[in-house]
């Protein structure tokens, strides 16, 4: 099967004609030429318009999907238009845009192998650039921003994550609704001016329509949540509560060995950070015996895990009131404990206890363990960021990899 048989079964364009294929010289370069129909006319690039050709410019290459390893160039001669609303134009041709070199099937090419590898890898596998991958992503996320479907979100959940060096942060805008999880939006830092941006692009009828929002503490959120959906079931997720209890917990810890060490008792905390801040069932048999132990001393470190423990019932209720009169009961014990990190925690719960019964209210149908998850992938993302200098740069990385985008419809997908 020739050539050119295979591109008019896979990429056909109506006024265009496949005329010859060649070997160039070196013997890694395989020449399409292309020239158009006879009497057909061009289109104008400013309007869309046919229009009667002036002149013809000298021949251009169009980079094309590579083919057994050998790079494809379209060879054509772009054609200049008298156009009667836009003047002399440069004709629009149907596999290439503007004054780009690469042709939209290679750029869609690139796009979806750059979600299988690195964009450095898929620039060194395909004989291009690292800018050629990162433009073709752009384009595919462009694409996919311009098309993507925003009706029936209901549910949302909001993080941040953290970006370069230093206190540089992302806010991660997600849809957490049952069978469609994706990443909405990205905006710079975590200030109440960032989540309103979300707000705005959103739009005020779909925020009214939301009916479920989960997030962390973190006070800018709130405060723009309670202005913008005030009318959703603001949840409060149950792994960032017990990240701050276990956080509070290795403070305990830290500080009490370094205690014990100063008065010569025995190292009995040494080793044990893992032991108080995993859950039972994730322990090992041999840690299993080592907290077993250490639970025999009066340590103030040990009083806070067995807080924690006890903590761990709230989640298992099914009553707002119920779950609210155990929360009460146990804030009042850790009150009276005297350990004071944990009650801080004690003191952050009572402040915003209305907000963690929505738990209970979304019947724990809606947390941020998917968006953990999509956090987990975001930094992942980062990681392996090769050359995301900008933040223009991440944001495409992050929507392309996590943004669940459309695509549009093509005769033939390559990857």
């Amino acid at each position: 099967m020739l050539i050119k048989t295979i591109l008019n079964r896979i990429q056909k364009y109506s006024s265009f004609i496949y005329e010859s294929v060649s070997m160039s010289e070196e013997g890694q370069v395989i020449e399409v030429q292309i020239r158009p129909r006879a009497n057909s006319w061009a289109i104008c690039s400013g309007c869309q318009r046919p229009g009667p050709g002036y002149d013809t410019l000298p021949a251009r290459w169009f980079e094309f999907i590579p083919l057994w390893g050998f790079q494809v160039f379209f060879v054509y001669a772009m054609r200049r238009v008298d156009c009667s609303c836009c003047g002399i134009k440069v004709e629009s041709v149907p596999w290439a845009q503007g004054k780009h070199h690469l042709s939209e099937s290679y750029k869609w090419f690139l796009a979806r192998w750059a979600k299988r590898m690195s964009w450095i890898d898929v620039a060194k596998a395909f004989h291009t650039s690292w800018e050629n991958v990162f433009r073709s992503v752009q384009m595919a996320v462009n694409w996919g921003r311009d098309h993507i479907d925003l009706k029936d979100v209901k549910a949302i959940g909001i993080d941040e994550i953290q970006w370069q060096k230093g206190h540089h942060y992302l806010t991660l805008v997600y849809q957490i609704d049952e069978g469609r999880k994706r990443l909405l939006w990205i905006g710079q830092h975590r200030k109440v001016k960032t989540l309103l941006r979300f707000f705005r692009w959103f739009g005020k009828n779909r925020s009214v329509g939301l009916q479920f929002i989960c997030t962390d503490m973190w006070k800018p959120y709130l405060k723009v949540i309670a202005k913008k959906a005030a009318q959703a079931v603001h949840v409060l997720d149950r792994f960032h509560i017990m990240s701050h209890m276990s956080k509070a917990i290795d403070e305990v810890r830290a500080k009490e060995s370094r205690e014990l060490k100063a008065k010569g008792y025995e190292p009995i905390l040494k080793g044990s950070r893992w032991l108080l801040l995993k859950r039972p069932k994730n322990l090992t048999d041999k840690q299993e015996i080592q907290l077993k132990n250490l639970l025999q001393y009066n340590l103030k470190a040990v009083r806070s895990y067995l807080l924690k423990e006890e903590f761990q019932f709230f989640w298992d209720y099914i009553s707002p009131t119920w779950a609210g009169r155990f929360m009460d009961k146990w804030c009042k014990a850790t009150m009276r404990s005297r350990i004071e990190p944990m009650k801080k925690v004690a003191k952050m719960l009572r402040r915003h206890r209305e907000l963690l019964m929505n738990w209970f209210r979304a019947k724990g149908q809606f947390s941020s363990g998917a968006v953990e998850g999509f956090n987990n992938k975001a930094k992942l993302t980062t990681r392996k960021a090769f050359g995301f200098r900008t933040f223009q740069a991440i944001e495409v990385a992050l929507f392309h990899t996590l943004g669940n985008l459309p695509d549009p419809e093509m005769p033939h997908r390559f990857c």
